[in-house]
């Protein structure tokens, strides 16, 4: 996808650093004015100066006179990064596919591909399953949800209405929103068969088109990742602890922590492990270059905004055939979705101990199923994971007030879990793409292993 993050490995690292400290920072400080808000009370008048002047929505109602510096600034840096990716997605997905003059290659790396994606998902799942299942069993998520006020979510739907999404009933309002990536997906997939199958592939006019288009959205990135993205993850983490309170946190911290371990574990252990079994590749290699693209999914929460960065990474550091990578991981970003398929499915055995609900080991299978299908089908922006989750709800019946008031709480304190999720779906991305080019001979095994 172009040179992204600069000409060589100095920059690349230098840029990785920058992330890495930027990181820190904003988490440290976000947690200083957490405490000052604690401290003042999220009412007193000084705070409200603070985050009147710092990190207040503009957008929200009443905000009218609001400054929010930090959040227009991390704000213009998520949407520089979105409004490229509808013409990224599409463009990658036609020259990759364009570039495949083979049927049968074509056909083997989308097997392929979907195969790892349904294994990564699937393990994931399982160890979601079995583990909240076992705290659910002991009544670690009784957790009182008394006192806290309810909010606006949103409504059940079958999530079988995946499938019916993936063709557009228009193709322009498939491009005119980022939450319909699928239906670019699907619609780059027709052009680009019926490019080769009529013979006119990159001798036509929309070949070159996408060629020249992707060569503006790489200018365009590099210059907005480069100069800008460490200074916008310092003010998107810094605003996020910020502006949270110690009593959701307090309410739900036995899905806080048990959703945060699991994350973790299969973030740093998981990956690694179905790595080098799946595929006998070095694990440390991948962590060590993959790390930027965890801190960047992490602080934009958006897998749409990472995919670039992802790209980069994958083709210019991990050997992954370009051909391979524009196909893969723009497809891997609207499906596969591991980080939030594990959310999804402790969120609700959380809210079905805190409402009170019996959950038969039929009834967990059931949850994995729907939440395999529904994430599948949540957009790659932030917090859309929460609002999907009660299509997951309503499929199992947990929809008594109480487990809508536990349901306000997830969406209320979900934040930081949104944004380990969408880590954890960029790397599983990556995992997918380098596996797949293995089993194709279009690794270069060399770049792979080499760390400077």
């Amino acid at each position: 996808m172009g040179h992204i993050m600069g000409r060589n490995g100095k920059t690349q690292n230098r840029l990785a650093i920058d992330m890495i400290i930027a990181m820190v920072l904003g988490i440290l400080v976000g947690l200083v004015f957490m405490m000052v808000r604690e401290r003042l009370g999220a009412d007193s008048s000084t705070w409200q100066a603070i985050n009147s002047l710092l990190f207040q929505d503009i957008s929200a109602k009443g905000a009218h006179r609001a400054l929010g510096l930090f959040y227009i600034c991390g704000q213009l840096f998520v949407r520089a990064l979105q409004v490229v990716i509808v013409p990224m997605v599409f463009t990658s997905i036609v020259l990759a596919i364009t570039e495949i003059k083979e049927a049968s290659m074509l056909g083997r790396i989308t097997g392929k591909t979907i195969g790892w994606f349904l294994i990564t998902s699937g393990i994931a799942l399982l160890l979601a399953a079995v583990v909240g299942y076992i705290f659910y069993l002991a009544g670690v998520f009784q957790t009182s949800v008394e006192g806290i006020s309810a909010s606006s979510g949103s409504t059940g739907s079958n999530p079988l209405n995946v499938i019916l999404n993936i063709i557009p009933v228009n193709i322009l309002a498939a491009f005119s929103v980022n939450n319909g990536v699928l239906s670019v997906v699907f619609i780059a997939i027709v052009v680009a068969l019926s490019m080769n199958f009529s013979g006119i592939g990159k001798d036509s006019m929309i070949y070159k088109l996408c060629q020249e288009v992707s060569q503006i959205i790489v200018l365009f990135l590099n210059f907005v990742v480069r100069i800008f993205g460490p200074v916008a993850i310092f003010m998107l983490l810094s605003r996020t602890f910020a502006t949270y309170g110690i009593a959701y946190l307090r309410s739900a911290a036995s899905y806080v922590l048990i959703a945060t371990a699991l994350l973790l574990l299969y973030l740093f252990a998981g990956y690694p492990l179905i790595l080098a079994v799946g595929t006998r590749l070095n694990p440390f290699c991948f962590i060590k270059k993959i790390f930027k693209v965890v801190v960047f999914g992490f602080s934009t929460s958006s897998s749409a905004a990472t995919l670039p960065l992802n790209m980069e990474t994958n083709t210019k550091e991990l050997g992954v055939d370009k051909q391979v990578a524009s196909f893969v991981l723009p497809l891997g970003m609207t499906v596969n979705m591991d980080g939030t398929a594990i959310m999804q499915v402790v969120a609700t055995l959380f809210i079905a101990g805190c409402a009170g609900y019996h959950v038969s080991a039929f009834q967990l299978v059931e949850i994995m199923v729907l939440a395999l299908i529904a994430s599948a089908g949540t957009p790659a922006a932030p917090g859309a994971g929460a609002v999907i989750l009660f299509t997951i709800l309503s499929g199992v019946g947990f929809t008594n007030d109480a487990a809508l008031i536990a349901y306000t709480i997830i969406l209320a304190i979900n934040r930081p879990i949104e944004m380990l999720v969408t880590a954890l779906n960029c790397v599983g991305d990556s995992v997918a793409a380098i596996a797949v080019a293995r089993s194709e001979g279009k690794l270069d095994e060399a770049v792979y292993d080499r760390i400077g």
